[in-house]
């Protein structure tokens, strides 16, 4: 069986030079990330040409996920390069002090309007958590603050405050010169980091349909206040990301494994695909080998039923980036093989709103109780097979469009896997046969085997699924029969 959970590698320049990169998508990345957090306009040009022309020569469709930087809340830069911070001492972080020149009392912060997001007793976490400082009084632009948990404070250092709320907008002006920019480059996804409600997401998507793309969007969560309205975020995205850094320094990391099952949880329950990302193979960034915390951390998220799983300066700076991919490849399809991600009772007993979405809940059904061994599904938007993949199953999935954005937009779905195929005008049952004959020619079938087949009565209309044909595999390719 083909492995039904996704990979997301982030490109970088470990990935650039092209046998590194052929190697990478050979191996198993299902979609790149392109970090607009690094690298310049033309880096990000050059790496999404190389992937779409190997893609295009490899006859296989790569998913591009654009991801913006968001609102950065950092220290400035040391005289010295860093600081040596001490436990009951005092530190001020100033908004009106110069970037450069931070020294043993004071440094200077990114965001302006930092002093009037805090209160005395706040807790600020500084290096993703390893210095925390206590608030103790705030004077116009200056943060008087005693060290709470002491060590080395080095140049552009990350800050957040326990327990979130910090007011940053998600959307800076950098990015939005980077939806322009990811217009430009056809990415099938945009990342929205540092999401806080809803209107951030209908502001994103708005501005980058003014700039010419209809790009899927995922919520990155990855504020403690974002949880408290999650099902809003989640139901304006098109999927979401478990963004487990900046999360977890907020709500503190033993929280986060049970906030991640519950993320992945509501997604699916909402019918939207989601993403586990950060840290998942750390350890790769410098060693050929992922340690078995890693092992496991992989295959949870597998079982959770994530739809991917991403790697980010594993693949994009670190030393072995297509092991990366390998390895954690490897522990996606061992981690199929348990029951629970073959089982499932969602939806059973919900209400359907749509024909459409009938038709793909009944064609699961069917399939994980009749022995069906694939679905054909034909999709102009891709909606129907996302549905699909909510379902746990062992069943491949394939969605036959002619739309190549389609094809690149299902690319993120678990157990999707994108055929382009253009019915014409042909007639419904001269279009089951090539169906059925396709598959074959991938090797997806075999004789006497169960087919179930999706379509709608006019074709080319997106939403308009409505036909659901059990077909079984004949013994000739140019045959099938009922």
């Amino acid at each position: 069986m083909p492995r039904r959970t996704k990979i997301v590698a982030t490109l970088g320049p470990a990935t650039d030079q092209p046998s590194v990169l052929e190697a990478l998508l050979k191996t198993g990345a299902d979609l790149v990330r392109i970090n607009f957090s690094h690298g310049k306009a033309g880096e990000h040009k050059r790496r999404v040409e190389r992937v779409r022309r190997w893609a295009e020569t490899n006859n296989k469709e790569i998913g591009i996920l654009g991801d913006l930087q968001g609102p950065k809340i950092r220290t400035g830069k040391f005289i010295d390069g860093h600081v040596e911070l001490v436990k009951g001492e005092r530190f001020i972080l100033d908004a009106d002090h110069s970037l450069e020149g931070g020294d043993i009392d004071r440094v200077g912060i990114t965001y302006r309007e930092l002093p009037g997001d805090v209160a005395v007793n706040d807790i600020l976490l500084l290096d993703d958590g390893a210095i925390s400082l206590r608030v103790c009084r705030v004077e116009g632009a200056k943060i008087h603050c005693r060290v709470h948990v002491a060590g080395k404070l080095s140049d552009n250092k990350g800050i957040n405050r326990q327990g979130g709320g910090l007011s940053a907008p998600a959307l800076t002006e950098k990015d939005h010169h980077d939806i322009k920019l990811a217009a430009e480059l056809g990415v099938d996804y945009l990342a929205v980091s540092f999401v806080r409600n809803a209107a951030d997401i209908h502001e994103a998507r708005s501005l980058l349909l003014e700039a010419g793309s209809d790009a899927g969007i995922v919520a990155k969560i990855e504020r403690a206040d974002a949880l408290d309205v999650v099902e809003e975020i989640i139901e304006a995205a098109d999927a979401i990301m478990v963004a487990r850094g900046d999360l977890g320094v907020e709500i503190g990391d033993a929280k986060l494994p049970e906030v991640q099952k519950r993320l992945i949880k509501q997604a699916i329950e909402l019918n939207k695909a989601v993403i586990t990302a950060t840290q998942m193979m750390e350890s790769m960034i410098e060693k050929p080998t992922p340690t078995r915390a890693e092992v496991f951390d992989v295959a949870n998220a597998v079982i959770d039923g994530t739809d991917a799983v991403m790697l980010s300066a594993e693949t994009a700076a670190g030393s072995y980036p297509v092991k990366a991919v390998y390895s954690m490849a490897n522990i996606c399809l061992e981690a199929e093989k348990h029951t629970t991600v073959r089982q499932s009772s969602h939806r059973l007993n919900t209400v359907f709103g749509r024909v459409d979405e009938s038709i793909a809940m009944a064609t699961m059904y069917t399939a994980n109780h009749l022995g069906v061994n694939a679905i054909a599904a034909l999709t102009e938007s891709g909606l129907t097979v996302r549905w699909m993949s909510r379902i746990s199953s062992g069943i491949p999935i394939y969605a036959m469009t002619r739309h190549t954005t389609t094809c690149r937009r299902v690319t993120l779905f678990r157990g999707v896997y994108p055929v382009s195929f253009d019915m014409g005008d042909s007639h419904p049952e001269d279009v089951n046969r090539d169906l059925i004959n396709e598959l074959l020619a991938r090797k997806a079938v075999s004789k006497d085997e169960l087919v179930i087949i999706t379509k709608g009565d006019r074709s080319g209309v997106e939403g308009q699924t409505n036909l659901m044909k059990v077909m079984r595999v004949s013994d000739r390719a140019h045959r099938s029969k009922e």
